[in-house]
């Protein structure tokens, strides 16, 4: 574990995308070699990838254990949106089915099938597949010709069997990849290991930082009903409320939206809590979850500023966010809390990175605390960052309604919420062996296209 320092941490791991720029890449190459050198090794969990949207899947399998591979992907966070159903009995069941019935916007269809038999098949279901249906086959013929064959016939994409949980989620991103990139903006929760850690500063600095780094709009969701602090922190009257539109989710849309949200600034907006204590707020998950679809519809970046509360639908929103980053100070009991999260969201998340921490008001005057260090080891994470405690610094921002870079933008803080702001926002650069593995895939592409 590296040790951490008040400037920011070493560069965490990339993700699967990024480590491996296309999952199946691999497959393709090994299908140009011969049955002796091939071997489909498993691929890790997901990294930086975006949700599938809403859709039908439909996954007729020949081997039980393909059937319960499909059903743990089914149950991941990436897929939620997607309704999956799997049964066995492999194409043919399938046939049989859409004689009679409409076919789902995706099919997934393993065989056991020869090279020969399994095209048949493909056949026969093409028969009785509806415009628009995309099919993914799963098989164990490992030949470029065959590859070349299940192309033609139109078929999205062909997994080498056996196949993991990872690599069916990131091929199914793979092909609504572009609808899903015009869709979905990225959503970010940011989370207090507890109260006072300062994570909604945190979210707010972040914020502001990715908007002037990226040039692109970012809105700030308050979800701190009662007691949100956002519009202090960016010195705005908070007008209209988030309230307004959790009151009655069928109304959400981005008409709705849009006069919800308050300017802040270049490319930022924010939607305000109300910040009273005149009603109780209790929030259903199917709210929030609209609210968040519609938001992040309508920008690149969504930054949640979540409470410090325990709720079915605190939990759904980290469940269901891109990245989720949790604030803590160097003691005890933030340390206990950020164990818990991080074990619980990595049992929640198996195919996702694990949440990013931020290590907040590190050396403080007269205050034992845990080293970093050790911090760190305890929870089995490294930090992005430690942010030095600064009474002055953050105390002046927050009267005068400002972002700690606008007091002082040479601050060591200023230079760690800049940094969490662009690794959070930019894709890191693919190097050593995937250079290969691209240029493999790319040689054997224009050898189909020859052919």
């Amino acid at each position: 574990m590296s040790d951490m320092t008040l400037d920011l941490m070493e560069e965490p791991t990339c993700g699967i995308l990024e480590r491996h720029p296309d999952v199946h890449a691999r497959s393709l190459v090994q299908l140009g070699k011969s049955n002796s050198e091939a071997a489909f090794s498993s691929v890790e969990p997901v990294g930086k990838i975006g949700r599938i949207p809403r859709m039908t899947i439909h996954a007729f399998c020949d081997n039980p254990q393909v059937a319960a591979v499909i059903e743990s992907a089914a149950a991941d966070r990436l897929l939620s949106r997607a309704q999956t159903t799997v049964q066995l009995g492999g194409i043919a069941a399938a046939v049989g089915l859409y004689q009679e019935t409409p076919t789902p916007n995706l099919i997934l269809v393993e065989s056991r099938s020869s090279a020969a038999e399994f095209l048949s098949e493909l056949d026969s279901l093409a028969d009785v597949c509806d415009t628009g249906t995309k099919v993914v086959a799963i098989g164990y013929a490992n030949d470029i010709g065959f590859y070349r064959e299940i192309m033609k016939r139109g078929i999205s994409e062909y997994i080498l069997a056996p196949v993991q949980p990872s690599t069916l989620i990131t091929t199914i991103s793979q092909i609504y990849s572009e609808a899903a990139s015009s869709k979905f903006g990225q959503v970010y929760a940011f989370i207090g290991a507890k109260g006072g850690a300062g994570s909604s500063t945190v979210a707010h600095n972040i914020a502001w930082s990715m908007a002037r780094h990226t040039k692109l709009d970012v809105i700030v969701a308050d979800m701190d009903l009662p007691f949100g602090t956002a519009a202090l922190n960016f010195n705005i009257d908070g007008g209209s409320s988030i309230v307004e539109a959790l009151q009655d989710p069928g109304r959400i849309d981005e008409v709705l939206l849009d006069r919800l949200l308050t300017r802040c600034g270049d490319h930022l907006s924010l939607l305000s809590a109300p910040a009273t204590l005149d009603q109780a707020f209790d929030l259903d998950e199917a709210m929030v979850e609209r609210l968040v679809e519609v938001a992040q519809a309508s920008v690149p970046f969504l930054v949640l500023d979540l409470p410090h509360h325990w709720t079915a639908w605190t939990r759904s929103t980290l469940r269901t966010a891109d990245e989720i980053i949790i604030t803590a100070t160097p003691d005890l009991a933030s340390l206990k809390s950020t164990r818990s999260l991080v074990d619980f969201l990595k049992k929640m998340r198996p195919s996702d990175p694990p949440p990013k921490i931020v290590l907040n008001q590190v050396g403080m005057p007269k205050k034992p605390e845990i080293a970093p260090k050790a911090f760190a080891e305890a929870v089995q994470l490294g930090a992005e960052a430690c942010i030095p405690f600064d009474a002055h610094l953050f105390g002046t921002a927050a009267n005068n309604g400002q972002m700690v870079a606008e007091v002082s933008a040479r601050a060591t803080s200023t230079k760690a919420f800049a940094g969490i702001a662009e690794k959070l926002t930019s894709r890191q650069s693919v190097k050593g062996n995937n250079n290969r593995a691209r240029i493999g895939l790319r040689s054997l592409i224009e050898k189909l296209r020859r052919s």
